[in-house]
């Protein structure tokens, strides 16, 4: 027997997405620099053509990232504004991984963040009208480990040496 989904009913004024806002958010650099990751990211990253980390980290560096040594990244990552992104010592990165960065982006020492996990710092205020933009930071502390396929949504803040179970869905006061 299949389980119904899960619905919610929304109160408050019907969305009109012709009147969307960003609010106060901006992306953090010019149009010529987001085009320009846009494309290296497509051609680099979220391919797999560049199978090593070296060439991936000077590049994330390049366009602003914070990047400790010894980090790993495999191919086909996915990071929406590396200058919103900070990666400690001996981090590894897994194939597939999305950071979706709207805000910074803050990932320790040591920690593993696995295939396909998928790191979204943006949503929408969902009583408003506009449906504004509302973003939030995420930090995942040292020796952390976020198993496959899981999300980790805006505001989070996980503890050091957690565990992140495989597909689970992590937000504020959840861990």
């Amino acid at each position: 027997m299949m389980e119904k989904p899960q619905t919610a009913h929304v109160d408050g004024p019907a969305w009109d997405l012709s009147k969307y806002s960003r609010g106060d958010w901006t992306p953090g650099r010019s149009w010529i620099v987001r085009f320009l990751w846009y494309y290296t990211s497509l051609l680099l990253f979220e391919s797999a053509i560049l199978p090593v980390s070296t060439p991936k980290i000077w590049i994330l560096r390049l366009f602003g990232a914070s990047v400790g040594v010894g980090v790993n990244i495999k191919p086909n990552v996915r990071i929406k504004f590396p200058w919103r992104l900070v990666l400690g010592d001996h981090t590894w990165i897994g194939q597939e991984v999305w950071i979706d960065n709207l805000a910074t982006v803050s990932i320790g020492s040591h920690c593993c963040i696995s295939q396909g996990v998928y790191i979204c710092t943006g949503s929408h205020d969902f009583k408003r009208n506009d449906f504004r933009l509302k973003v939030g930071e995420i930090t995942i502390a040292d020796q952390s480990w976020a198993c496959c396929r899981c999300t980790i949504l805006a505001g989070t803040r996980v503890p050091p040496r957690s565990i992140l179970s495989a597909c689970s869905l992590v937000s504020p006061g959840s861990i």
